[in-house]
């Protein structure tokens, strides 16, 4: 598994493309095909991933979206972000 830290700046790779479809989205790897669904929390963490926000950022804004505890919310998003780059959507800083 990739290590995320709250300090990360994460952006969504260059061969994925989100598409926001019903209550959530999908994802589209282009190099392989692959297409992922992803529920309304996905989606949102995806909005806002745009390759400045480091992680802690993103999880602040969530949290007031969601009215969530941070805490937890920090600890889900952190491993959301790590499956995420392990399966290729999103990259880290100069990937």
């Amino acid at each position: 598994m990739v290590e995320i830290a709250s300090e990360t700046v994460l952006r969504i790779a260059d061969d994925a493309s989100v598409q926001h479809v019903g209550d959530g989205a999908v994802v589209l790897l282009a190099r392989s095909g692959q297409l992922y669904t992803c529920n309304g929390t996905t989606e949102a963490f995806l909005d806002k991933v745009d390759g400045t926000r480091n992680l802690d950022q993103i999880v602040d804004l969530l949290s007031d979206e969601f009215e969530v505890d941070k805490a937890t919310l920090g600890d889900d998003m952190t491993a959301l972000a790590a499956e995420l780059v392990a399966e290729g959507i999103l990259a880290g800083p100069g990937a």
